[in-house]
């Protein structure tokens, strides 16, 4: 494939070596500096965009990638409040979107596991709930997508946190160089639960939205790691 990385920062240029490694090319590179090279005509030449930019850059650019008829991988976080405006362009063309908050499969297969532990201390009862995520100095936005996202499948299933979207006892530290470290607490008056996935380096990653690429570039719609894993089907409509 030939792929064009939008945000060539640290985690950009770990996307180039990893999409390098498994024999893809790549053809666009952007940056603060070449902005103005996200056009139609170069995208044209491109067959994914992988986009790790900025909160306040991610719509623009993922709006872009639509209307140039290129399906886009986007990992930012912080820009939230307008994915369902970035869904309706991509319906509006019957473009592809990957959005995900992490796309390292590690972290997605916790989401998984707190997901069912979070239903069967519903269940049960007489559970609360707490996020601690760690991330490096550089990261723009707190707290991290990762803990928001979190924050909505529990909420999703246990009933004491209905209607949130972040949990009341949700922190973020800021520190060093540290990629990512992400603790879920379930507490009871009996005993407590800690689920900790800590990430080693920016690789993972880079190999999850590379994997990600060549998974959406012959599909339309929405997508997200859940329909990578095969957790759930795609929803091409929403």
């Amino acid at each position: 494939m030939k792929i064009a990385i939008i945000g060539y920062g640290k985690m950009g240029h770990e996307i180039e070596s990893m999409a390098l490694s498994r024999g893809h090319e790549v053809s666009l590179k952007i940056n603060l500096d070449n902005r103005n090279e996200l056009t139609a005509e170069n995208l044209s030449k491109i067959d994914v965009a992988i986009e790790f930019s900025t909160p306040e850059t991610a719509f623009d650019n993922v709006k872009t990638c639509l209307l140039a008829g290129k399906p886009v991988v986007c990992g930012t976080t912080g820009w939230n409040n307008r994915l369902e405006e970035a869904k309706s362009v991509m319906r509006s063309c019957d473009g592809t979107l990957f959005h995900a908050s992490n796309f390292n499969i590690g972290v997605n297969l916790f989401f998984r596991i707190n997901k069912i532990l979070s239903q069967q201390l519903n269940e049960v009862g007489g559970y609360s709930a707490s996020i601690e995520e760690i991330h490096h100095i550089h990261k723009k936005d707190a707290p991290s997508g990762t803990a928001i996202s979190l924050a909505n499948i529990i909420a999703e299933e246990m009933s004491a946190y209905a209607g949130w979207t972040l949990l009341p006892e949700t922190t973020a530290t800021r520190e060093g160089e540290v990629p990512g470290t992400h603790s879920v607490l379930y507490s009871s008056e009996q005993d407590e639960i800690i689920l900790t996935h800590r990430a080693k380096s920016r690789k993972g990653f880079a190999v999850g939205a590379v994997l990600a690429a060549e998974f959406c570039v012959e599909k339309k719609g929405f997508l997200t790691m859940d329909s990578f894993l095969g957790i759930e089907k795609s929803d091409k409509k929403c």
